[in-house]
């Protein structure tokens, strides 16, 4: 059971969770490339890029938005759904070509949630602004 299922609260229902642009696993393709010459020494960052890649969660529920990260240890940031201000993306040239970017969720005070490598991040920002709050 993934962390966002897990933290749902009464009343709680996951509206999206966002995935990642293939874009974000080039590192460890690389990493996977640079094996062979390397009689299989960088089989390992390969094995932790893939583990950081799978550790990473981040979608919307009714309530909140949610961002965890973390292959052993866990760190996740969550901000309420009332308390988001703006939505903005960032988007590199190469990201706007190969549609991906990075989405900030800006709320009260200086609380910031940025889903970075995001597939598509113009529906990922539609969908967040689309929420309702009660």
């Amino acid at each position: 059971m993934s962390y966002i299922e897990e933290s749902l609260s009464d009343g709680e229902e996951i509206k999206e969770l966002f995935k990642l642009h293939w874009f974000s696993k080039i590192p460890m393709i690389i990493w996977a490339i640079l094996a062979i010459p390397t009689l299989g020494i960088t089989l390992i960052l390969v094995l932790w890029e893939y583990l950081k890649l799978r550790s990473i969660e981040q979608g919307i529920t009714n309530k909140r938005a949610i961002l965890k990260t973390g292959i052993i240890s866990r760190k996740s940031e969550e901000m309420k759904m009332s308390s988001i201000e703006t939505v903005e993306i960032i988007q590199g040239v190469i990201g706007r070509m190969l549609g991906f970017g990075s989405i900030k969720v800006t709320g009260r005070g200086i609380s910031d949630l940025v889903y970075k490598n995001i597939d598509n991040p113009m529906e990922v920002k539609k969908s967040i602004e689309s929420i309702e709050t009660a």
